[in-house]
């Protein structure tokens, strides 16, 4: 047999032997590498002695392989060599024989010693057949397999890794146990240059030593140490005696009697004056049975079914359990640094490590693991050597905390959506509305293509509203009879919800007509209010729906939901356009285009309802004269609504009596005072007087009116108001300006500068700055949708706005001044005649000779009349308009009246034939008296 032949390289046979020694105990470690090493050198056998200790006559056999150690030992010059390989710390390759009653047989002893950092502690030889040297690959991978050992039992330190219980029990009636009950502990004093040994009679007991064998040697204590464990206590031994350090150990004693326990020993050293150890003096206890608990917590821990580990204060692995070794994977794990083993290797873990190894507080966190990504629970808890990880599988806790939390989160998704929906539908006034809100936060959640709202009117059904269904089918529904058999009778009669996952459960309504109408799922859900017409509510899907239970139960909770907001929006419809009826009839349906100016407006309702307080109004006076008129009574709804119709009828009544603006307001306090103390009215009425350009304004607690220039500045009237009607006490103050020609007079009411986000103050600096800019020249649609921007602007949620708000815009013009004629006249009868001779004049100059004979007629008469039944000064005036009118004033407060003349009478004919002539005819007082005007039609070719 050729023993140079190899297969593996010795450096393959060193990793492969620590893949495989990983979590042995040193024995074992001895025994497999004994094997490999007989195994490499195609070897008769082989040994492992270890030196003992020191005074010690003989090295100790630790174990042997292949053939017995007696028959090894048989070839002659096989302990000396191993002596003197022991001694000399050198390998050795010694030819010995051996003899029988074949003759001598030759062969070869190849020794290496087993170094450690003073004198080698043990020696590996193999016994070769025959007188050859092993071949130099050979030997050099004994010697590697030595230095890869006494690395490896450098290392030691750990226990032997037996499991099970080695050691027979005692008997009951054991002498021995009953002595070991009784003492606690024991001492020894060994000499170290003679070897001799001494024990007390607790030690001798524990050990199971007989006291009559004394005088007692190292070699008897080396004996009774269980061969397994002798190689690490003889290398603590020695280790102690080196660095002079205390001497600790734990091992197994084989007892005479065949029994075996576990011993503590614990020693020091004395030494001499040259510092050199002479004696080693201790105790010695029995712990067998805390071995047994220690043993039995260790075999639970290893065998836990979570990962569980221990590492060294610098993380280096000193303990792990059978999960935790499958966990890092395999291979020697004792010694490693945790976070460097490739599975481990994660930042968080080094971190949380050395946070815990610094502050010694136990600490928990959940990580993904990098090899199997799984998630563990990790709880790091500090020791006295390092740090205990214990490492939980928490994945399919996780996923399960996920799925409930999941869970958990769309119930109360689930519970929001029906709040959220629940207030949008609370929310909601108009059928439309409705629909809008079910489109929105209904029809998404559940995939939905379609909602149809149909109720039944007699004997047929009515389609309320719809979204997203097709028309055709649309058509279909409608007017349909209501309980001709199908689903949607069913639901009408049964109040029960169906839900129709495909057509194959049930035709589809209009199936076959159109193709992109068809229906493949639809869930028809029945709205059931007290005093409301039945109907259901359908919803489409355009692809087959499985509804789950879940699905069924929300639908038709969600169906009483639709059908109270449905009830409450048909009649709030109602309602609105009853309201919207009333509102259209109280305020003016368009406002008049004047010769004196023209005007747009708006009006918004504040709340939900359609009717407020709030009013506007232009009324024509006399000689092209314009009332503005707004207003604005306290809070909004009907009664507020009727109230501003009464005021606004008043005041187009007091207006016609030609009443100056404060005394007009004065009147109308006394009607809003008449109506109780709880109503108040804030009103500005103002009169514009196009002949002049003068504006004449009284205010009750409204806010003041803006003027926009011809050269687009714009002003804020100080216009100091009086308290509102219904609080004021006449007399009212009266603000006069003059106002330029093609000016912009804005009204408004405080809902539209006023509100809970912003004050008085502020509204009115943004209504001045969109104002601000604008150019004369607007025409009547510029002015409509200037209104249109303002409010816009201002009340950029118009439905959402809490008090009602009016805005009046007018652009004011003049009359030319080639259009008014004025003339004073004597205070006698000649003024007649001045007169008539006056109108012919003005009249011929304005082409208007067909109204010459009436208008001198209505001219002389009027003049009569103040001759007669007034008193001067005297003055006549003629204004070219729309109409032409003819206006009389004097210094007289007395109010002409017509009165019934009658045949006998040469009087009282007067104004009868004013009145006669005339299109109207009044009269107005003025600051110094009154004036008596009338007005007649021009002619059709004089008609601007």
């Amino acid at each position: 047999m050729n023993r140079s032949s190899v297969a593996p390289s010795g450096e393959e046979r060193l990793r492969l032997l620590s893949s495989v020694c990983a979590g042995l105990s040193d024995i074992e470690v001895l025994e497999y590498a004994l094997d490999q090493a007989v195994a490499d050198l195609h070897a008769l056998g082989g040994m492992i002695h270890w030196a003992g200790p020191v005074g010690s006559r003989e090295p100790r056999l630790v174990t042997a392989s292949g053939l017995p150690p007696a028959v090894q030992e048989a070839w002659g010059g096989t302990r000396d060599v191993i002596v003197g390989v022991l001694r000399d710390g050198t390998p050795a390759c010694v030819p010995v024989s051996r003899s029988g009653l074949d003759g001598a047989r030759p062969g070869t002893v190849a020794a290496v010693p087993l170094r450690g950092p003073g004198q080698p502690f043990g020696v590996l030889s193999v016994l070769c057949d025959g007188a050859a040297e092993p071949a130099g690959k050979q030997q050099e991978f004994l010697r590697s397999l030595a230095g890869w050992l006494a690395r490896r039992l450098a290392r030691t330190g750990a226990d032997s890794g037996t499991k099970g219980q080695w050691w027979p029990e005692r008997c009951a009636d054991s002498g021995l146990r009953k002595a070991l009950k009784a003492v606690k502990i024991g001492s020894w004093d060994w000499n170290i240059r003679t070897g001799d040994l001494y024990w007390d009679e607790p030690a001798l007991t524990m050990l199971g030593i007989d006291p009559a064998t004394a005088p007692h040697h190292i070699d008897t204590w080396s004996n009774i140490v269980h061969p397994k464990d002798l190689p690490r206590v003889m290398a603590a031994t020695e280790e102690a005696i080196r660095t002079r350090a205390l001497y600790e150990v734990e091992y197994r004693a084989c007892r005479p009697d065949g029994t075996t326990g576990w011993m503590h020993a614990r020693g020091r050293l004395v030494l001499d004056e040259r510092g050199e150890p002479v004696r080693m003096v201790g105790t010695v206890w029995d712990t067998t049975e805390s071995r047994v608990a220690r043993e039995s917590a260790g075999r639970a821990l290893r065998d836990m079914s979570d990962a569980f580990l221990a590492v060294d204060r610098d993380g280096r692995i000193m303990f792990v359990n059978l999960v935790a070794e499958r966990l890092l994977g395999s291979g020697d794990l004792n010694g490693r640094v945790l976070w460097e083993v490739a599975s481990a290797r994660t930042a968080e873990l080094q971190a949380m490590c050395r946070q815990v190894a610094a502050e010694r507080v136990p600490a928990s966190f959940d990580m993904r693991w990098p090899s199997d990504g799984r998630w563990y629970h990790v709880r790091l808890v500090p020791v006295p050597d390092g740090l205990t990880l214990y490492l939980a599988d928490v994945t399919d806790k996780r996923i399960q905390d996920e799925q409930r939390e999941a869970a958990a989160q769309a119930a109360a998704e689930r519970a929001v959506q029906i709040q959220e929906l629940t207030r949008a539908l609370g929310d909601a006034v108009t059928l439309r509305d409705v629909m809008q809100v079910i489109a929105e936060q209904v029809l998404p959640p559940f995939g939905a293509a379609g909602l149809t709202v149909l109720t039944r009117e007699g004997d047929h059904l009515h389609v309320v509203e719809s979204i997203g269904a097709p028309t055709d089918l649309l058509g279909e529904f409608q007017n349909r009879a209501a309980l001709v058999p199908s689903a949607y009778a069913d639901v009408l009669r049964s109040h029960v919800p169906v839900f129709i996952t495909s057509t194959a459960e049930r035709p589809a309504p209009g199936a076959g007509r159109t193709a992109g109408s068809r229906l493949d799922s639809w869930a028809i859900l029945p709205l059931r209010v007290p005093g409301q017409p039945m109907g259901y509510c359908v919803i489409s899907f355009d692809r087959p729906h499985q509804f789950t239970s879940e699905e069924r139960t929300l639908l038709t909770a969600l169906s009483g939901l639709i059908a109270q907001a449905l009830a409450r929006a048909r009649m709030y419809d109602v309602e609105h356009t009853r309201a919207q009826e009333l509102q259209r009839h109280l305020l003016p349906r368009a406002l008049p285009s004047l010769p004196g100016l023209t005007a747009a407006a708006r009006y918004l309702p504040g709340g939900t309802v359609a009717v407020g307080g709030d009013w506007y109004d232009i009324i024509p006076l006399s000689a092209d004269r314009v009332a503005l008129v707004i207003g604005d009574v306290m809070g909004h709804g009907l009664t507020e609504a009727v109230t501003m119709g009464r005021l606004r009828t008043a005041v187009r009544t007091l207006a016609d009596l030609e009443l100056p603006p404060a005394e007009l307001l004065a009147h109308l306090n006394d009607l809003v005072s008449d109506l109780g103390d709880d109503f108040y009215v804030t009103c500005l009425y103002a009169v514009y007087d196009p002949t002049s350009g003068e504006c004449a304004l009284v205010s009750a607690g409204h806010p003041p009116p803006a003027l926009v220039c011809p050269d687009g500045t714009v002003r804020v009237l100080d216009v100091t108001p009086d308290p509102p009607l219904g609080a004021a006490a006449p007399p009212l103050s009266t603000h006069e300006l003059r106002v330029p020609e093609d000016s912009l007079l804005v009204f408004y009411t405080d809902g539209l500068i006023e509100s809970s986000t912003r004050d008085i103050d502020s509204g009115l600096a943004e209504l001045t700055q969109l104002l601000t800019g604008l150019r004369s020249g607007l025409s009547d649609s510029d002015l409509d949708r200037l209104c249109e921007s303002v409010t816009e602007a201002m009340l950029p949620t118009r439905k959402q706005i809490p008090d009602d708000a009016a805005l009046l815009i007018a652009r004011t013009h003049r009359l030319a001044a080639e259009d008014v004629a004025s003339w004073a006249l004597p205070d006698n009868p000649i003024a007649a005649r001045e007169a008539r001779e006056h109108v012919r004049d003005q009249l011929s100059a304005w082409h208007l000779d067909d109204l010459v004979m009436t208008t001198e007629l209505v001219a002389s008469e009027l003049v009569g009349n103040v001759i007669r039944h007034a008193k001067g000064p005297l003055r006549l005036r003629l204004l070219r308009s729309r109409t032409l009118i003819c206006e009389v004033a004097d210094g007289s407060l007395t109010t002409p009246r017509i009165r019934r003349a009658s045949e006998t009478d040469e009087g009282g004919r007067g104004l009868q034939l004013v009145a006669a002539l005339s299109q109207r005819w009044g009269t107005r007082f003025t600051a110094d008296g009154k004036c008596i005007w009338a007005e007649q039609a021009l002619p059709s070719s004089q008609v601007a």
